[in-house]
């Protein structure tokens, strides 16, 4: 009886090399894609991210990266740029509010994205005991209170978590939106049923 013939042996398929350049080293790596028009295409509400300087004054910028993280506890995130005055001033007062801005808010929005000097002169704000920056009271529909739990340099932006300690309800507008690099504002009428306090009062 003749033996059973073996099945063939199987060599795991090769690897391709990597690509040589012309002068015999690698190839140069593609530089980094542009990945601006991707998030223009991803439109999102609009905030104005607020806090106090270690001198009592205040800060702040129009921010667009801003997310839930957790809900037990309650934190969200915000994305600053590493070059912000209000960045420095977060970590210097470990805390941060988050206006986010109603319908009629885009001249806000306008104005903290500018970094005129005088910003905080030209809005109607507040700040009480224990609010952790400006409450932007005429252009907000909501405000958050954060305190930092989390910092993390990633790249030219600082991740910035914050447990939320207070979520006021300002004024019963449609929020204000930005994507494809223009403003707009939610379609829906807002629900009456949603409460609301008077941050003034």
């Amino acid at each position: 009886m003749s033996p059973e013939p073996q099945p063939a042996a199987r060599s795991a398929p090769a690897r391709p090399a990597p690509a040589r350049s012309a002068v015999g080293g690698s190839a140069p790596a593609r530089p980094a894609p542009d990945i601006r028009p991707l998030m223009a295409g991803f439109p999102s509400g609009v905030g104005v991210v607020t806090t106090f300087a270690g001198d009592g004054s205040p800060r702040g910028m129009t921010c667009t990266s801003l997310c839930s993280v957790s809900l037990d506890p309650p934190v969200l995130l915000v994305c600053l740029g590493t070059g912000s005055h209000t960045l420095k001033a977060v970590r210097e007062s470990g805390s941060f509010a988050v206006n986010l801005l109603h319908a009629h808010g885009r001249p806000a929005a306008e104005l903290f994205a500018s970094g005129a000097p005088d910003r905080f002169d030209r809005v109607a704000w507040r700040a009480g005991a224990g609010d952790a920056g400006p409450h932007l009271t005429e252009d907000a529909h909501i405000i958050a209170d954060c305190s930092v739990v989390g910092d993390q340099v990633v790249g030219d932006h600082a991740v910035l978590l914050g447990e939320v300690r207070a979520a006021v309800p300002v004024r019963r507008e449609r929020p204000l939106l930005y994507g494809l690099r223009r403003f707009s504002v939610w379609p829906h009428p807002v629900d009456a049923a949603r409460p609301v306090r008077d941050a003034v009062g």
